[in-house]
This record gives structure tokens, C-alpha cells and sequence, in this order.
């Protein structure tokens, strides 16, 4: 792990490949976000996604950190609430992270 304050996201404005997790894509930013500390996080959101709510075209996914503790909530991008789960205990440096859904491809914000 290099850096949970992930300061490199903005790096990631697209993708040189796909990579299949579980029948979802994700792009090379969701695996630098993996190798640095939040591979919980994105390894639960593609869970939930393939098993609950695969017949969305587009989901927000945000992750709320405070206090050593977490809460993943997944919208339709109208803050329509579809998925809520709390993490007990973290170490995650962020405040809040968010991820896209779109078409089959998890993906960040500035891959969007």
C-alpha cells in the first residue's frame, strides 16, 4: 500500500483496459484504488452490484469515512437510495470517496 490518501486519483481521466472482476468491469483507476488500501471497499461495491442491482445502467457509489468508521451508500445518481452498508471499523484516510457505474464498467469520477 502506497497511499490511502489516494492524493494520485486525478491521475485516471481514462482507461488503457478493461479488467473483468467478477462479471463487472473495472478500469486501471479502480485497480490503483485497489492495490492501495481499498480493495474492501470496490471488492463490496462489485458484489453488490453483480448480485443486486445488475440491471442498473448507472449508479453513484460513495463511501463516507468518520471516525474509524464507514458507510458505503449506492444511488441511481438521483439520490435514489438503493444500497446502504456500514463498515464498523476502518482505516481509511479519506473523508469521502466516490465511484461510477456506468454500463457495465465500474470506474472513477475522472474516468467518467
Amino acid at each position: 500500500m502506497e497511499d490511502l490518501t489516494l492524493g494520485k486519483l486525478g491521475q485516471f481521466t481514462g482507461t488503457e483496459a478493461y479488467h473483468n472482476m467478477m462479471g463487472v468491469y473495472v478500469t486501471d483507476g479502480i485497480i490503483y484504488l485497489m492495490e492501495n488500501g481499498y480493495s474492501w471497499f470496490v471488492i463490496d461495491a462489485v458484489a453488490v452490484i453483480k448480485y443486486k442491482l445488475s440491471n442498473q445502467e448507472f449508479l453513484s457509489i460513495k463511501l463516507k469515512v468518520r471516525d474509524g468508521k464507514a458507510v458505503m451508500t449506492i444511488t441511481d445518481g438521483n439520490k435514489k437510495k438503493l444500497y446502504s452498508q456500514k463498515y464498523e471499523w476502518t482505516n481509511a484516510e479519506v473523508n469521502e470517496l466516490q465511484l461510477f457505474y456506468v454500463d457495465g464498467v465500474l470506474m472513477l469520477p475522472s474516468e467518467y
